[in-house]
C-alpha cells in the first residue's frame, strides 16, 4: 500500500446511484451537473448523479455525498482505494467506490459522512469541506 499522504475533498451536491435496465438509453437528467458516472454491464445501466435532477420514478439510493481523492494519481500507485475502504470498514461505514484514468471517488451516506471525515482526518488524510 502507498505511504504518500492524500487529500481528499467533499463535493458540494447530494447525490444518487440509480440502476436502469441494462437497454434504456442514457437519459438527459443524467448529464447535468457537475460529477455524473454512468457505467453500462450485461446487466444494468448503472448512473451516479445530482439527486437535485433526479425523476421520481427511478430505482436508487439516494443521500450520497462523494470524497475524492485529489489527483491525478499515478497508476503504479497501490493500494490507495483499499486503504480507505479499510478505514471505513473499521468504522462500519459503507460505501460506493469509483474509479476514473485520474483518481477515486468515494460515496459515503450522507449520515455517515462526519464519522468518514473524522476517520480519514485520524489517520493522517487531508480533508477539505
Amino acid at each position: 500500500m502507498t505511504s504518500i499522504k492524500l487529500t481528499t475533498k467533499l463535493l458540494k451536491e447530494i447525490y444518487s446511484v440509480c440502476r436502469l435496465d441494462k437497454n434504456d438509453v442514457i437519459p438527459a437528467w443524467a448529464i447535468n451537473g457537475e460529477f455524473f458516472s454512468i457505467t453500462k454491464t450485461e446487466d444494468e445501466l448503472s448512473i451516479v448523479c445530482s439527486q437535485e435532477n433526479l425523476p421520481h420514478n427511478i430505482q436508487c439510493e439516494k443521500d450520497w455525498r462523494i470524497l475524492k481523492v485529489e489527483g491525478p494519481l499515478d497508476f503504479s500507485l497501490v493500494g490507495i482505494l483499499a486503504s480507505i475502504s479499510s478505514l471505513m470498514a473499521k468504522e462500519q461505514i459503507s460505501i460506493f467506490a469509483l474509479s476514473t484514468y485520474d483518481t477515486d471517488y468515494l460515496l459515503v451516506k450522507e449520515n455517515d459522512i462526519d464519522a468518514a471525515i473524522n476517520a480519514l482526518i485520524k489517520n493522517n488524510y487531508d480533508v477539505i469541506k
